[in-house]
């Protein structure tokens, strides 16, 4: 996929294009920059990914980008999301293609819902299927995604676009929320 393919699958889930929001499991933030691409400028985006290399070169990549247009702030952090991470109270959560390294999603799911705001949301990008492979050992199509995120206590799941992948036939973005609990 390009950027723009990026961008575009996720442009309906920007709900809040202001405030802080997170992305887990960031790599070398191809997802990353297209979420600083659809929020202001006012905004802040933390990056979390536990491979140092890959911020590294997500870092070069948005010191690119912002020369070029204004972009949000971005802070690099260094971690394992699946452990404690200091994080104020997010307005939004990405998870693009890092949920399938789980088997127990559940516990993962919990914890972006307790640091989410009332009606914060959750996009989720994974490849549209249940079948496994060495490289992706526990997909989740946008079916079970469904099933999932209503056990992890979001509403409202509704897929947001798709993406063909000449890996595993095709992406898909989700978006979820917190419910209000007022």
């Amino acid at each position: 996929m390009k950027h723009d393919d990026h961008v575009n699958l996720i442009r309906n889930g920007i709900r809040y294009p202001k405030g802080t929001w997170a992305e887990f499991g960031s790599g070398r933030g191809a997802f990353t920059l297209a979420l600083a691409e659809l929020l202001d400028r006012e905004a802040r985006i933390i990056s979390i990914d536990k491979d140092g290399a890959a911020l590294e070169v997500q870092r070069g990549a948005f010191e690119r980008y912002s020369k070029r247009q204004l972009a949000p702030r971005v802070e690099f952090r260094l971690g394992d999301y699946t452990k404690f991470i200091d994080l104020p109270e997010l307005d939004g959560m990405l998870m693009a293609n890092t949920l399938h390294f789980h088997r127990h999603k559940l516990h993962v799911l919990k914890r972006v819902y307790d640091i989410l705001r009332p009606e914060g949301v959750l996009i989720l990008v994974e490849y549209n299927t249940d079948k496994s492979n060495p490289w992706v050992p526990y997909p989740l199509s946008f079916a079970t995604w469904k099933v999932l995120a209503g056990e992890a206590g979001f509403v409202q799941t509704s897929l947001l676009g798709r993406q063909p992948s000449s890996f595993m036939k095709e992406f898909y973005a989700a978006q979820s929320l917190k419910k209000n609990e007022i």
